[in-house]
């Protein structure tokens, strides 16, 4: 099957050029900006696995993403709705409060045990 070529535009090979310079995104972004980037350029897929160390299938996954929704939506990940918070933030914060206060008689330190015991003896 023969794969839809990329051509990207001026401004987003600048943003993608910007995006692989900065330190500041996870390295599964910077390899996804390089995948288009040399995509851009029509760089055969066997060179782009064995200079960057990905699979095919992120060749493919990424080129797809550019494809159907754009640049952005080809760099990041989706965001995904996880797992719902179990402790609001007033839980949360008497429990930081208590991990900073001073441990109980006979420990040098809080540890989990002991926070957990704690904070059970507070909610009886």
């Amino acid at each position: 099957m023969r794969q839809a070529k990329i051509q990207l535009t001026e401004e987003e090979r600048a943003t993608l050029k910007s995006f692989r310079s900065k330190g500041q995104h996870m390295t599964r972004e910077v390899n996804r900006a390089h995948i288009l980037s040399a995509l851009d350029q029509n760089v055969p897929e066997k060179h782009i696995l064995s200079v960057l160390g990905v699979g095919r299938t992120a060749i493919w996954r990424t080129r797809s993403a550019y494809l159907e929704k754009g640049l952005d939506y080809a760099l990041h990940d989706v965001v995904r709705p996880g797992q719902p918070v179990k402790y609001g933030t007033n839980q949360q914060a008497e429990v930081v409060a208590l991990a900073c206060s001073a441990p109980p008689k006979g420990a040098r330190r809080w540890t989990i045990a002991l926070l957990t015991e704690a904070i059970r003896q507070q909610l009886k």
